[in-house]
């Protein structure tokens, strides 16, 4: 199996984790990860989607630190997609890995909150959510059609209050300020490889490369529009600390910011790799979980 992933990042996974770990996260890119939800509280709750599982004959179990979640037994997407549940916005399909930075970032009622890299809405759609529909929510995208899929997304999850900007967050104007940011930023998706490979599993070092690039640029916008005293998650679906610790050591050190220990439940039954920083948390890539990097910062 470790032959049919590039030789650079087979090197580059050794190098940063060494050859038991390394071989941990390749084997967790052959895993056949089951379909996983989020229950649209917006819409619906728990009870009430499970009672429409349960009559479509689907089976499930509940995620321990999040109320929201559930893993599907013996289905995939497309079975859930015919179902009304997913019609009408009473679900959105979301990995679990992609559910924790809005967890950890804890929207709240009239917070004002950036989601930088927005589109296609999972995450956004996940604050308001976790918000009642009462945070102040501004959702960035500079890609047009994703800027589409994005506001059908909200409309169809019920998230009606969230303003839309298609505009790169870098260029932001530093008359905003924010109370809380979320900035999942676009990767190489070292994280989330499957095996056999297919062209979205494309990955290069030039990739890696401009990838870190980016993040690091909207790593400092975040910090310009986070109001002092306040917290922003930065996440990225990758393993790589090229992506991660690296692009969190070049802003922060010129930044007045600190690193805010990650402190949660979740962290007792997630499976998690070593990181250079102290509090920060990436997760390995397993036949539940997709890898992901999830780090708290609060600027001074």
């Amino acid at each position: 199996m470790p032959e049919q992933i590039p030789g650079f990042l087979r090197q580059m996974l050794v190098g940063q984790y060494g050859q038991d770990t390394a071989a941990r996260i390749m084997e967790g890119y052959a895993a056949r990860r089951p379909v996983t939800l989020r229950i649209n509280t917006l819409k619906t709750n728990a009870a009430a989607v499970r009672r429409k599982l349960e009559t479509a004959g689907i089976g499930y179990e509940t995620v321990h630190w999040n109320q929201d979640a559930l893993v599907l037994q013996g289905v995939r997407e497309p079975e859930i997609r015919s179902l009304d549940v997913y019609e009408n916005g009473w679900i959105y399909l979301q990995s679990l890995s992609s559910m924790i930075p809005p967890v950890l970032l804890e929207p709240k009622l009239k917070e004002c909150i950036l989601d930088m890299a927005a589109a296609p809405g999972g995450k956004t759609t996940q604050l308001a959510a976790l918000s009642g529909g009462q945070a102040q929510i501004t959702a960035c995208e500079k890609n047009f059609a994703r800027t589409q899929r994005l506001r059908y997304n909200l409309e169809k999850q019920g998230a009606s209050g969230v303003l839309v900007m298609n505009e790169d967050a870098r260029k932001l104007d530093s008359f905003f300020s924010f109370d809380k940011i979320l900035l999942d930023a676009p990767c190489s998706g070292s994280g989330t490889l499957q095996i056999p490979f297919a062209g979205k599993n494309e990955i290069t070092v030039e990739l890696i490369s401009r990838s870190a690039k980016t993040q690091a640029a909207l790593l400092k916008k975040a910090l310009e529009l986070l109001k002092p005293g306040h917290e922003m998650v930065y996440s990225t679906c990758s393993v790589l600390r090229e992506e991660n610790e690296q692009v969190l050591k070049k802003v922060l050190s010129g930044t007045k910011a600190e690193i805010i220990p990650v402190e949660h439940p979740m962290k007792e039954e997630i499976p998690l790799l070593p990181t250079e920083i102290q509090g920060t948390m990436c997760i390995c890539p397993t036949d539940l979980y997709e890898g992901f990097f999830v780090a708290k910062i609060r600027r001074l």
